[in-house]
């Protein structure tokens, strides 16, 4: 009987060893988990940059330019809250149309990015998907050859509209990186997709380029921005 109790303590006192390791290790790994997410804090840095791309866009054969800034800010390295501003121009005549057109007006866009990235902090940047939404409100001048009208004896009807009003919105989805390539500057690259969702039109003409959007398509791809980026310090 006796040895059956010490066979019996025995094996309990053995298994009591052999699980205390194993609960010290588990809650170790709770703690260090636990701190790993007290490690990130939800300020992460408040970006400004600055868009190359449509400031040269002239360069590479484009009929429009474009200013733009915008504002992100990191939250948990994870999440990028964004605002872009821009003021959007063209004046640009058809070469086989002659038809000349003319716009210019501020924009903005206001979205968000999410890091893909986001669980390897140590990158010296981030790949993001995002969405944004942009409104303009403008005016533009469009003017053409005259028309000549046969049936009432070749008479001349011109087609010249100045100062007509219009507004546009749209949706694009977002996909770019951002990378570090000095202390606190960066630069980041863009692609879009655009879709437009609302536009005013007259019964005599339409936009032909919309300020933030481009040429006037219901959907388009494009290279969004090429941009410099600096951290703010703080």
């Amino acid at each position: 009987m006796k040895k059956r109790e010490t066979l019996i303590y025995t094996i309990l006192l053995g298994s009591s060893l052999l699980l205390c390791p194993l609960r010290s290790t588990a809650q170790e790994k709770k703690t260090v988990t636990t701190e790993e997410k007290a490690t990130v804090p939800l300020y992460q840095g408040t970006y400004v940059g600055l868009d190359v791309f449509g400031l040269g866009s002239k360069i590479f054969g484009s009929d429009f330019t474009s200013a733009e800034v915008s504002v992100e800010v990191n939250l948990k390295n994870r999440f990028i809250p964004i605002i872009e501003i821009g003021y959007g121009h063209t004046d640009t005549t058809d070469d086989e149309t002659n038809i000349h057109y003319k716009a210019s007006a501020p924009y903005f866009r206001i979205g968000m990015n999410y890091n893909i990235l986001f669980k390897k902090p140590h990158l010296p940047g981030y790949a993001y998907g995002g969405i944004r939404y942009g409104f303009t409100s403008f005016t533009y001048d469009v003017d053409a050859p005259a028309m000549v009208d046969p049936t009432w004896g070749n008479i001349t009807v011109p087609f010249t509209y100045n100062g007509v009003k219009s507004n546009a919105g749209w949706v694009e989805l977002v996909g770019g990186l951002t990378t570090k390539v000095y202390k606190n500057f960066y630069m980041g690259l863009s692609v879009r997709y655009r879709v437009r969702t609302s536009m005013k039109k007259t019964g005599n003409t339409e936009p032909w380029y919309i300020p933030g959007f481009g040429k006037n398509k219901a959907n388009h791809f494009t290279i969004g921005t090429y941009s410099l980026i600096y951290k703010l310090p703080f």
